[in-house]
């Protein structure tokens, strides 16, 4: 039971400072609204590939389609977890390594569609090429490698930064994040996604990544 209660307060970030992070975050009315709209958002950090093989899934997604795909491959290609009289009670996610195998086919089965190169190319070269668990723990560095993944552009690799590894200052720039911005920052002006990135890093800092899901969140619902 401790070691699930300590599993949850770090998938959960139960142990981050709240309310210093609105404090960071707080920086103008916006801000101050997105927060009051949804106070006690927290950020999740997951698994490493989970979280890479997930984000790579999302790309022109939509949830329930997202959560079919990671169903189907966790169905097919991952280990069986056996309960206490020796029924199996679940499937594990499957390892890079596990998953390298499968053929294009295969993952296109599990609705992967076009989908299907990256996932596989994404499990060869996590398992040949790039240890996730042993990487760079410094941002730029990380961002960098993980955009050596086929399938794995800016954005996915900064949700994989922030979601996968704790990397607070990353700032995934979606199409939602990059109207709220430019609505709310930039007077309307359209803006490249490096200068939004930019931009947020000397506002928000090292709470970008929280900044992000409060923008993403209150501006989404508000049809900015």
């Amino acid at each position: 039971m401790r070691g699930a209660r300590r599993d949850v307060v770090k998938r959960f970030r139960l142990a981050d400072d709240i309310d210093k992070v609105y404090d960071n975050i707080g920086t103008d009315k916006f801000m101050h609204a997105a927060i009051s709209s949804y106070r006690g958002l927290r950020l999740t950090l997951n698994d490493p590939w989970e979280t890479t093989l997930c984000f790579i899934i999302s790309q022109y997604n939509n949830v329930k389609r997202i959560r079919g795909i990671v169903k189907g491959i966790v169905s097919r290609f991952g280990s069986p977890i056996s309960g206490p009289d020796g029924k199996v009670v679940g499937m594990r996610f499957p390892t890079s390594a596990e998953l390298r195998g499968a053929t294009l086919k295969e993952l296109e089965s599990c609705g992967a569609g076009f989908r299907a190169r990256y996932i596989k190319d994404a499990a060869e070269f996590c398992t040949y090429n790039m240890d996730l668990y042993k990487t760079s723990t410094a941002y730029p560095k990380l961002r960098a490698q993980l955009m050596e993944m086929n399938g794995v552009g800016e954005k996915v690799a900064d949700c994989i930064a922030l979601m996968g590894y704790g990397k607070l200052e990353a700032f995934p720039v979606d199409v939602w994040v990059k109207r709220t911005m430019e609505k709310v920052y930039f007077k309307g002006k359209a803006m490249g996604n490096a200068e939004i990135r930019e931009f947020a890093s000397d506002l928000w800092g090292g709470y970008a990544g929280y900044a992000q899901q409060y923008l993403f969140w209150h501006g989404r619902q508000n049809g900015v």
